[in-house]
């Protein structure tokens, strides 16, 4: 079996089992936010149970419209507090605590190898980093699992994405994951284990590892999975909260596409609007000019994309035509990039240093384009009308080319600057 297919089993109580099979396997950790927990709130209370299956394993984090920045926000973040406090939910994340749910959590050790998790996001699927089963579902099915600890699914068939060769200066998870999107486009892995491998993300960093898992969706894929290792085990040693189950996949392993990608032949990469399968190399973009910069998100808010975006623009200015808006994943990543003086390099440039939150990824707050707009951003998504309206454009980059087209007011690379 495929290490998906052994951790779906193992939570399910069985031997085996195989592509296509409907289980229902028990959840190691629920997730939800500020827009999806309210949804998820309301079903709970109509199923009419008096108590969560566990109070410890369900995990609220207002981030998306947080700090609140309405009305409707604020309501909407204070049904998650008073189910919170109602069910004396220990995983609850009040602004000043909290941080972007995906970096918060596997931050905190909450999420461990061999774990089952589910998330009313789409973008759960980032903890498979950790040799995690994990995957976003609806607000519904978080209502359901909150009351019995299980969900349902339909075993997904896995795919076995090869990367060998070495990095290119300025090449990390993200261009991997952006060339990959590109080549397979954004259903090519539709409903399918996106199982990542080679000798390339044998020697990722966990940052990285990360960022791979967190847009597998945007290839349409149910997950993203990494077999754990020895980076791994460095990771989640000293903040694992219970213990852990390293799974792997058998040699004779069935998958239903192989894929090898040569990553000495990719560049920094960006995808343009309005698909993120719609790459090119950064140095083909240098015509398209910025008005807004976004460095953070749950795909690259880490102190690691941090450091990166803070070494290209070390004593230069943003461009006088451009914004930059650096947003740190948690309140840990924003008190380690302080101390590192990285905050005061942005500051110095310019930028805007914020508090965590999703804010713009989505179009929620902190950095809404304009009609006729277009911003560079770290974040995984660049639909029509994801960071406002809906004739801005967005592209989607790495921490050190979204800096580098801060400094140019077009997109450009690190090259051009450093």
């Amino acid at each position: 079996m495929t290490i998906t297919e052994k951790i779906l089993a193992a939570h399910c109580g069985r031997e085996e089992v195989g592509p296509g099979e409907l289980i229902n396997a028990r959840v190691d950790l629920i997730l939800a936010n500020d827009i999806t927990a309210p949804i998820a709130i309301k079903e709970f209370e109509r199923i009419g149970v008096k108590e969560v299956f566990d109070r410890d394993r369900i995990a609220l984090i207002p981030d998306h419209f947080a700090p609140q920045k309405d009305i409707k926000a604020a309501e909407q973040c204070r049904m998650l507090r008073e189910f919170s406090r109602r069910y004396n939910l220990s995983l609850y994340f009040e602004v000043g605590r909290m941080g972007i749910e995906h970096a918060l959590l596997p931050e905190q050790g909450l999420v461990v190898p061999g774990d089952l998790v589910i998330g009313a996001d789409s973008h759960t699927c980032t903890y498979g980093a950790l040799g995690a089963f994990a995957t976003g579902v609806g607000s519904t099915d978080v209502a359901s699992a909150m009351a019995t600890g299980e969900c349902w699914f339909k075993v997904p068939e896995s795919m076995k994405l090869i990367y060998y060769g070495s990095l290119n200066r300025w090449v990390g998870g993200k261009d991997l994951i952006l060339h990959t999107i590109g080549d397979i486009g954004v259903d090519g892995a539709l409903y399918r284990a996106m199982e990542f491998d080679g000798e390339v993300i044998r020697s990722l960093p966990m940052h990285a590892r990360l960022t791979m898992c967190n847009m597998a969706i945007e290839a349409g894929g149910k997950s993203g999975i990494i077999v754990p290792d020895e980076i791994t085990r460095q990771y989640v040693d000293g903040r694992a909260k219970r213990p852990y189950r390293l799974y792997t996949s058998d040699e004779d392993a069935e998958y239903v596409e192989v894929r090898e990608y040569d990553c000495s032949r990719i560049p920094p990469t960006v995808s343009c609007p309005h698909l993120p399968s719609n790459t090119r190399p950064a140095a083909e973009l240098s015509h398209v000019t910025v008005d807004q910069v976004v460095i953070g998100s749950c795909t690259n808010g880490r102190i690691e994309d941090i450091r990166e975006a803070a070494e290209v623009i070390r004593g230069k200015k943003v461009n006088p035509n451009t914004r930059m808006i650096v947003i740190p994943a948690t309140q840990q990543v924003y008190l380690q990039a302080v101390r590192e003086g990285l905050a005061e390099i942005f500051v110095s440039a310019g930028a805007v240093f914020s508090t965590p939150t999703c804010g713009p990824c989505l179009g929620g707050h902190m950095g809404i384009l304009a009609r006729g707009e277009k911003a560079i951003a770290t974040t995984n998504r660049n639909f029509v009308g994801r960071m406002g309206h809906p004739e801005s454009e967005v592209y989607l980059s790495n921490p050190a080319v979204a800096a580098a087209s801060a400094i140019l007011g077009r997109i450009g690379t690190p090259e051009e600057v450093v």
